[in-house]
């Protein structure tokens, strides 16, 4: 059983305000949105992590996250959407969804900086990620 805030959003355990619910997703807005309009979109089982959601799901929740991004830029008039995945909020699989403007000077990236040593270390492990592809 998800026992996850999403899982209670799922079964109306907990309130949310929806903007998208289908048989197999779900989308809703943040309770802490980086911009007004921030949307969350959930596959309706549960998976951790991205590389645990089969193929046909992953493709599917991307085909919606697009068809959502072309409806809030219509509907928020927001100049692009940036998209997130995280996955360490809740252990849920989810995308985030944030309507930007190009005229922002402050876009928080959610991203902390590590760099590499030099372009050596940055070969390598370039070369680990390579050796491993199938």
């Amino acid at each position: 059983m998800n026992d996850t805030v999403f899982g209670k959003i799922i079964r109306g355990e907990i309130p949310a305000t929806k903007v998208y619910e289908d048989d197999d997703f779900l989308a809703f807005l943040d309770i802490n949105p980086v911009t007004k309009g921030h949307t969350l979109l959930i596959p309706k089982i549960q998976y951790v992590w991205i590389h645990e959601v089969p193929d046909d799901i992953i493709s599917a929740i991307f085909v919606k996250a697009k068809e959502l991004i072309n409806t809030m830029r219509r509907g928020l008039g927001c100049d692009y959407v940036q998209l997130g995945v995280v996955g360490n909020e809740v252990p849920h699989f989810h995308i985030h969804l944030i309507p930007r403007s190009l005229s922002e000077t402050n876009v928080q990236t959610m991203r902390p900086h590590e760099p590499y040593e030099n372009l050596e270390e940055m070969q390598l492990f370039a070369e680990k990620i390579k050796k491993e592809l199938i």
